[in-house]
């Protein structure tokens, strides 16, 4: 989970983020047909405010802006090897092509982090249960069930990248 200091830096890390960046984030954004600031905090939440590229998950073969798995990187043509070399600039293509299949579904910000961390589970509602302890996901994702009730429903997946959302990226 993200501390105050952490969204805080998050927030300000946009600012400072290459313009050809931003610029790709909105068109892809527009290919996709969802909002980028949806992007933004997704990638923003999956590299703890980082947008580092080459950012690994610990627990898994996760890596970069959207915490790509091995079997996924593979069925984009790359491995999570070469995406870890790529520029963030770079790695936007390969984010592209991971959305691509749901483009036009990609309406909300639950929808876009869904879509990354469990795809079967966007679009389903709020009250939609992702994962429930014991069967192998919640106990990687457990930071994710904020009333501890053992199980991880779709609005809480969503809260704490939520707090990354800054419209104001893209204004002027």
């Amino acid at each position: 989970p993200l501390d105050i200091s952490q969204k805080t830096q998050t927030l300000s890390t946009y600012k400072n983020l290459e313009p050809e960046f931003l610029k790709k984030v909105k068109v892809i954004a527009k290919n996709l047909e969802t909002k980028p600031e949806y992007l933004m905090a997704a990638m923003a939440f999956e590299t703890g405010g980082t947008f580092d590229p080459c950012k690994k998950n610990p627990k898994s073969s996760a890596t970069g802006l959207i915490q790509f798995m091995s079997k996924t990187a593979i069925g984009l043509g790359t491995t999570t090897d070469n995406l870890c070399k790529m520029s963030r600039i770079e790695q936007l293509d390969y984010v592209e092509k991971y959305f691509l299949p749901y483009k036009g579904k990609l309406n909300t910000l639950n929808d876009v982090y869904l879509t990354i961390l469990y795809p079967v589970a966007a679009g389903k509602g709020d009250d939609y249960v992702v994962f429930t302890k014991g069967d192998g996901k919640y106990e990687v994702n457990s930071g994710l069930d904020t009333n501890k009730d053992d199980k991880i429903t779709a609005k809480e997946t969503v809260q704490k990248v939520a707090s990354l959302y800054d419209p104001s990226i893209f204004i002027g």
